[in-house]
């Protein structure tokens, strides 16, 4: 499971994507033409709700979010973030002004920018003059064991939404100025320090 989860995945991701980004001129070949009286415009009325043991459908109001508004918050997708060998899926918000401090991650994790301007740092110093801003659409990746932070700077016009993906358990361990591990109960506190415990031991704080 290891090995999937830090070599395979990226390759079947990246192949998962390429199968979707071809799917439609494989299925489309061979078909017979559309009868426009089936067509339908934004416009038009909306079918029936899909089977739900078909398509499960969690709408935005009904997600489960923890953590503190005006700092940061979390919300757990799917998957056990805890448990050895669960693929997960995490929401982050990140509200502006608020940031983790240095950590680092003993398993990968893989990361899409949702929404707003995400900044990130791989210093082992907490000044966050230093952060790089990543837009909306971005992909980025937590390499194993390698010391980071992020949040959103204050004076963003809205919060940072991130979607975490990897395999748990998902751990932070706290970082001083040297880089060296900071022991557990000493690191600095929720969305501005880092969470040295397991996802997400502080409100959503030190992703």
């Amino acid at each position: 499971m290891r090995t999937i989860a830090r070599i395979g995945l990226p390759a079947l991701a990246i192949a998962a994507g390429a199968a979707i980004a071809f799917a439609p001129q494989v299925l489309a070949q061979g078909r017979a033409p559309v009868d426009p009286a089936l067509r339908a415009t934004a416009s038009d009325p909306a079918g029936a709700p899909p089977d739900p043991t078909h398509i499960p459908i969690v709408l935005p109001k009904d997600i489960k979010w923890t953590g503190t508004v005006g700092r940061s918050q979390s919300a757990v997708l799917y998957g056990e973030p805890n448990t050895p060998g669960s693929p997960y899926g995490v929401l982050m918000k990140w509200y502006p002004g608020n940031f983790s401090h240095p950590h680092f991650h003993t398993a990968p994790r893989w990361i899409y920018v949702v929404s707003g301007t995400w900044w990130v740092s791989s210093s082992t110093v907490y000044n966050e003059k230093l952060t790089y801003p990543v837009p909306a659409g971005s992909f980025v990746q937590d390499m194993v064991n390698t010391i980071h932070w992020d949040g959103s700077r204050a004076g963003d016009k809205e919060p940072t939404v991130l979607l975490i993906t990897g395999i748990g358990p998902s751990a932070n361990t706290a970082v001083d100025e040297n880089g060296k591990p900071i022991p557990r109960g000493q690191g600095r506190g929720a969305a501005r320090g880092a969470n040295t415990g397991t996802y997400p031991a502080a409100p959503a704080g030190g992703r």
